[in-house]
């Protein structure tokens, strides 16, 4: 028998998760099997999570999207958050996070569990205030791990943890005075806990305890970068790659328990130093799949994050990341809706595409290949079918109909493919 994925592979056995990512991967078994030994790939799957459709998460497999919601003071609909969700995973989103900072956060979570098919994940620490209903000096260390347990009895399938920052951190905070301090919120809630307090962060000092739970439900650690960078100015520094050693540290201690790890990574980046930190993740973490936001590339987007995201995306996972966390347009100005949902899912499908293109991941230039047989052909149909947001590209073409249908409006007879179909088949080209 076995309690983890990470357990079974170790031991020679194939899950039947491990076969169904063979399949979507185009990957035998075995060798996801030896992937996920190694801890270089991860299956998240709660064994409480029944309808869940596993995927592997893993530098060398097909990018995998995250989507974030959830309720917060100003915005307390759970429906609305339930209908973001299920409108992701039709969009194919591969994970969801549900990041509630209000209310009775549990029935949405168990809906989540129940009737979503993606990864579902949360960050515990978020959950903690709000299940005690207690201010956050109040909670004890045990208060949080037995939220952590309880995510876990819920069925989730990843949890994020901010393991990696300790009291240690408070003094290069204040010595090494960043432009934007911490921007994680579980970081800051973690970091602020340790400064009332007095106290170690307990999931640090507690994370075996941590480990135990995990392995009993199989749930993966991500271990969150609690001081990622919140600002260009602040990529790359010390705080950043001294909690990235740790964190390197904690995954070779989870995976002597076989629990399942994730690394997080940056925040915001300039272009050039990208590739540079995901390799260096790769190196210090072993190869752990790292889990990015963004990366943005520039501070001067606002309203337009998703496409900031998108091409720091893009480098990210051609340069070694494994799962990108989307960003919407409404990033840094409120709780984003149903279309900022949308738009953030496109621009980061667009990114982890162009990436395992360039990463040669088997049969990823496929559909490229179809769109371009179609519109050499102007085959509409086929070009909606390859399309990654098909109703957008019908409406955009209905609006401003051609003349003929063999061209768009901005080319008219002048098209190019046009001409060079008939040219090469011998046709008269007409173009007054």
């Amino acid at each position: 028998m076995y309690k983890t994925q990470m357990e079974a592979a170790r031991k020679g056995i194939i899950t039947k998760e491990m076969e169904e990512v063979a399949k979507k991967e185009y990957r035998t078994p075995e060798k996801i099997r030896e992937l996920v030994a190694m801890g270089q790939v991860v299956i998240c799957a709660n064994r409480l999570h029944k309808c869940i459709e596993p995927n592997g998460v893993g530098s060398m497999l097909r990018t995998k999207i995250n989507v974030n919601l959830g309720v917060s003071r100003d915005c307390r609909d759970y429906s609305i958050e339930m209908q973001k969700a299920m409108t992701a995973v039709k969009m194919g989103a591969d994970a969801i996070m549900d990041l509630s900072s209000h209310g009775n956060t549990q029935p949405f979570r168990k809906k989540l569990v129940a009737e979503c098919p993606a990864m579902i994940g949360t960050v515990p620490v978020y959950d903690s205030v709000i299940h005690y209903q207690r201010d956050l000096a109040a909670l004890t260390a045990k208060d949080f791990i037995d939220v952590v347990r309880l995510h876990a009895e819920d069925g989730v399938d990843f949890v994020t943890l901010h393991c990696g920052i300790t009291r240690k951190t408070i003094e290069q905070i204040k010595q090494h005075k960043r432009k934007m301090n911490i921007v994680s919120r579980g970081g800051s809630l973690v970091f602020a806990w340790m400064s009332m307090t007095g106290n170690e962060n307990p999931f640090y000092e507690y994370y075996d305890e941590i480990l135990d739970i995990c392995r009993e439900y199989d749930v993966t650690i991500s271990l969150g970068d609690a001081c990622r960078p919140g600002c260009l100015a602040d990529a790359s520094d010390v705080c950043q790659i001294e909690e990235l050693v740790r964190l390197g540290e904690l995954t070779g201690r989870a995976w002597k328990k076989d629990v399942q790890v994730m690394i997080e990574g940056p925040g915001h980046m300039p272009l050039d130093q990208i590739e540079a930190n995901m390799k260096l993740q790769q190196t210090i973490c072993m190869g752990a799949p790292f889990y990015v936001l963004g990366p943005l590339v520039t501070d001067i987007a606002p309203g337009y994050d998703h496409i900031t995201s998108a091409i720091g995306g893009a480098v990210a996972a051609a340069s070694g990341a494994a799962f990108l966390c989307y960003v919407t347009p409404a990033e840094h100005l409120a709780l984003p809706d149903v279309e900022d949902v949308k738009q953030g899912i496109i621009a980061s499908k667009i990114a982890a595409h162009a990436a395992d293109i360039a990463k040669h991941i088997p049969h990823a230039r496929d559909i490229d290949d179809k769109m371009a047989d179609a519109r050499r052909t102007f085959d509409w149909e086929k070009q909606w079918g390859c399309s990654v947001d098909p109703e957008t590209a019908k409406k955009i073409r209905n609006d401003r109909k051609p003349e003929i249908e063999e061209s768009c409006s901005m080319c008219g007879k002048f098209c190019a493919v046009r001409s060079m179909n008939k040219a090469l088949e011998s046709e008269y080209i007409d173009i007054l």
